[in-house]
C-alpha cells in the first residue's frame, strides 16, 4: 500500500523528470486518486490553474461524495439482505410462513440493483473525469502563460552569433535530402520521403541513440509494437485528452503510438516487480504517428509539424527515490 501523503510528495519530484509517471501509477487506483483529491483540493485546484487548465474538480468532489454515500447505502441494504436471509432460512427449518420477508428482500434486492447501477454511472464519470486531473507539478517548476515565462535552468557552452543563411527546407532541397513534395502526393500533407543521404543519416542517428545508450549507459534495447490499445494510451496520459491527435484504427479499437514512450512505459503494466528486478532500463526505436489536428503557422513548416516522424525512447522503472536516478 502507498502512503498517500509521502507519495503525493514522491510524485512531484517524479513529475519534474517523467511527467507521466504519476498518471501510470494512479491508472484504475480510482480510490487512491479521490483520497489525494479530497485531502488537497486546495494544492490540486492551483495546480489546475498553474497549469492553465480547466479541470472541474469541484465536480469530481460532489460526485465522489454521492459516490461513497451509494456504498454506504448499499452496504446497508446488503447486509440487511444478509441479516434477513438467515432469518428466512431458520424460519422456514422451522416451518414457519416467512412469505413477507421474502416478498420484502425482493424490494431490497431491486433497490440493491437500481443502487449498483447509479453507482456504476458515477465510476464511469469519476473515471473519465479524474483522467483530466494533471499531475502535480514540482515547485519549482515556474508559473506561466507561455514560452516566454520559462526559466534557463542551466547551460552550456556559448552560443554561436551568426545569421542563418538557409533553413532545413532549403537545405534538403538543395541536397535532395527530403522529398515533401511526394511525400504529399502519395500520402497527403504533413508526410515526406528522406530520399538518399537524407535516409542514411536518419538511419545513422537512430542507430547511433541506441548504440549509445545501450552501451554507454547499460539500456537493453526493445523493438516495440507500433499498435497499441486504449488502456496503454491512457496510461501514458495521451487519452482522453489528446484523442484527437492520435490515429486510431477504429475496427480494432487500437492507436498507433505517437511515440515509443507509449508501449515502453507500459512493458510492466498491472505488474508488480521485486527489488531485483530494478532498476530496468529500455531504449527503443519507433516510428511515430500524430494527427497533429489544429496545426498552423510558421512553426508548422517543414519538419516542425508533421504526422510521421522517428523517435528513440529510453524508459526507466526504478526503485530509487532519489532525484540522482534521473539524470540520464
Amino acid at each position: 500500500m502507498y502512503d498517500i501523503f509521502s507519495f503525493l510528495n514522491f510524485s512531484q519530484s517524479l513529475c519534474y523528470y517523467f511527467p507521466n509517471f504519476v498518471r501510470f501509477i494512479y491508472f484504475n487506483e480510482r480510490n487512491i486518486m479521490l483520497k489525494l483529491i479530497r485531502e488537497n483540493a486546495d494544492k490540486v485546484r492551483q495546480n489546475i490553474i498553474n497549469k492553465n487548465e480547466k479541470t472541474n474538480i469541484d465536480e469530481i468532489l460532489s460526485l465522489d461524495e454521492k459516490r461513497r454515500s451509494v456504498i454506504g447505502e448499499v452496504d446497508k441494504l446488503k447486509n440487511l439482505r444478509n441479516t434477513v436471509s438467515a432469518e428466512i432460512a431458520k424460519m422456514k427449518k422451522e416451518k414457519l410462513n416467512a412469505d413477507d420477508k421474502i416478498a420484502a428482500m425482493k424490494d431490497v434486492s431491486d433497490k440493491i440493483k437500481s443502487l449498483d447501477d447509479e453507482l456504476r454511472g458515477i465510476e464511469e464519470k469519476l473515471d473519465e473525469l479524474v483522467l483530466y486531473v494533471p499531475n502535480i507539478a514540482h515547485e519549482s517548476v515556474p508559473v506561466g502563460k507561455n514560452a516566454e515565462d520559462n526559466k534557463v535552468v542551466r547551460s552550456w557552452g556559448e552560443p554561436i552569433k551568426q545569421k542563418v543563411k538557409k533553413d532545413h527546407l532549403e537545405i534538403s532541397k538543395e541536397f535532395g535530402l527530403i522529398d515533401f513534395d511526394r511525400g504529399a502526393k502519395v500520402s497527403g500533407s504533413g508526410f515526406y520521403f528522406y530520399t538518399g543521404k537524407g535516409a542514411a543519416l536518419e538511419r545513422s542517428i537512430i542507430n547511433f541513440m541506441l548504440d549509445f545508450h545501450t552501451t554507454k549507459h547499460g539500456y537493453k534495447e526493445i523493438i516495440p509494437p507500433f499498435i497499441v490499445n486504449a488502456n496503454s494510451m491512457r496510461g501514458t496520459g495521451q487519452i482522453p485528452k489528446l484523442a484527437d491527435d492520435m490515429y486510431l484504427a477504429e475496427k480494432d479499437e487500437l492507436y498507433l503510438i505517437p511515440t515509443a514512450e507509449v508501449p515502453l512505459t507500459n512493458y510492466y503494466a498491472n505488474e508488480i516487480l521485486s527489488f531485483e528486478q530494478l532498476p530496468a532500463k529500455f531504449c527503443g526505436y519507433s516510428p511515430c504517428f500524430r494527427r497533429e489536428a489544429g496545426s498552423y503557422g510558421k512553426e508548422t513548416r517543414g519538419l516542425q509539424r508533421v504526422h510521421q516522424f522517428n523517435n528513440t525512447w529510453n524508459s526507466n522503472h526504478l526503485s530509487s527515490m532519489s532525484k540522482k536516478s534521473f539524470r540520464h
